[in-house]
């Protein structure tokens, strides 16, 4: 053992590991951006849930309902509507998590003690961001209007509460997470695999010098970029078809929509990922940077996309990113379709999103592609 050939190794390996510059940021900034998200963006007790709300009796007993619903910081109003029909509507894209239907008789069926019912319909797609705003629902409604239940109405207040409150779990009645997760798995599956293979791809071809023989050839970048891309979007379908496979025949998730309409749209979402993937083989000089991009793309694009934890129960600035990362759109997009029964109208607020990521996305790794030719 000499100590003076250790010392030479020992230093020889730090100025190593201070020239890959791309590393020594991912070994650094990958348990940071863990902590950030762990801490601070992760929330599994969603609050603020956006809610619907139509009151047909506009009583001071349904308005107090109401208020103590937005006090309990589990609901939010954020929408009145006129009937239903539009809860429903709202319900079916999205918009809101909640839709509270107040009948025009509540009030006076309170007072004669006939227990009057409201209806509050929930989207339950992802049973983790309704369940603990319906499981504190029992709580708020003991509490709601007993401060107006006083002087001849004050036989009313004992409980149980002088009124019903009858819950529909839409999409999901039993609340069952295989039918939020498998689906989900699709969007997952397909980012992690459409990124990685493309990006260890091209920066396979630099490493076993097989990049020149491309840069002697007339090809253009978007000619080569298409020719890397295509071969993956076939193999993202086949991934696909095995997951919906198995989710009909294991899992017994739903299909209510089209699937047409899926595979039109993970023409976008396989494109979307794969420039992404393109852009970091650009990036990366070795296969090892290319995984180390890889997994700095998909870390939160699991946590921040609604996959894992719920959406709306993240704060806003981490809603924000993960509105930009398309695995967020899409999972609003398959979870729609396959549960819901979505069509074009319903989706096609999500759709956009995902193509513009995709044009970014390709802007930059075909001018960063020409760099490379030079």
């Amino acid at each position: 053992m000499s100590w003076a050939r250790f010392i030479a190794v020992l230093f020889k390996e730090f100025r190593q590991v201070r020239r890959d510059r791309l590393t020594f940021a991912m070994m650094v900034g990958v348990p940071i951006l863990q902590l950030i998200l762990f801490g601070f963006a992760i929330n599994s007790d969603a609050r603020h849930l956006p809610l619907a709300l139509h009151d047909a009796d506009n009583s001071s007993f349904s308005r107090a309902f109401a208020a103590s619903l937005e006090a309990s910081q589990y609901f939010t109003i954020t929408r009145r509507i006129k009937g239903e029909a539009e809860g429903d509507a709202l319900l079916a894209d999205g918009s809101v998590q909640f839709v509270l239907i107040v009948p025009g008789d509540f009030s006076r069926k309170l007072m004669r003690g006939e227990r009057p019912a409201l209806l509050l319909a929930a989207d339950a797609t992802d049973p983790a961001a309704t369940g603990n705003a319906l499981a504190a629902l029992n709580g708020i409604a003991a509490q709601a209007i007993g401060r107006d239940l006083s002087g001849p109405l004050a036989s009313l207040n004992p409980e149980p509460a002088p009124y019903d409150i009858r819950i529909q779990r839409r999409y999901n009645p039993e609340a069952l997470t295989r039918y939020n997760v498998v689906p989900g798995l699709i969007g997952v599956i397909l980012t992690m695999t459409m990124v990685m293979m493309t990006a260890l791809a091209m920066t396979r071809e630099r490493e076993r010098g097989t990049m020149e023989n491309l840069l002697a050839t007339p090809a253009r970048p978007i000619e080569v970029m298409l020719g890397k891309i295509v071969p993956y979007i076939v193999i993202g379908y086949i991934q696909v078809a095995v997951i919906l496979g198995a989710a009909a025949l294991l899992f017994d998730v739903p299909m209510v929509g089209s699937l047409w309409l899926l595979s039109l749209v993970l023409v976008v979402f396989i494109a979307a990922n794969l420039a992404v993937g393109f852009t970091f083989s650009t990036i990366a000089r070795n296969q090892m940077q290319a995984m180390q991009l890889t997994f700095f793309f998909f870390l939160p694009s699991m946590l921040l996309t609604g996959f894992m934890f719920p959406f709306r129960g993240m704060p806003a600035w981490a809603q924000a990113i993960g509105e930009l990362l398309p695995l967020t759109h899409f999972l609003r997009i398959v979870r729609g379709i396959l549960l819901k029964g979505n069509g074009m109208a319903e989706i096609a607020g999500q759709i956009w999103p995902i193509g513009l990521f995709m044009l970014a996305a390709g802007i930059v790794a075909l001018s960063r592609y020409r760099q490379t030719l030079d």
